[in-house]
């Protein structure tokens, strides 16, 4: 049985966008921009290297992990305020 506060809170979530071509370019311009910033970080290098880039694996990962976490928070800001 679903609790009624849990009801109470789904009716106030804002609907989420379908995926599009605009959706898709937003995350993957946030993560290559998640990705440039991996420069700046103190030792890019250390651990396994991905192959073709100058950086290890887990800083790739982490990379890819804070750029969809940004991309997702633009999609869903631009999806409230009627811009997406």
């Amino acid at each position: 049985m679903i609790s009624s506060i849990l009801l109470t809170a789904a009716a106030t979530v804002p609907a989420t966008p379908a995926w599009n071509t605009n959706v898709s370019i937003i995350i993957s311009v946030s993560c290559l921009v998640a990705l440039l910033l991996t420069f700046k970080i103190e030792k890019p290098k250390v651990g396994p290297k991905v192959p073709l880039l100058p950086i290890s694996i887990p800083a790739f990962i982490g990379a890819m992990c804070f750029g969809h976490l940004i991309g997702v928070g633009i999609v869903l800001g631009l999806t409230n305020i009627g811009s997406l």
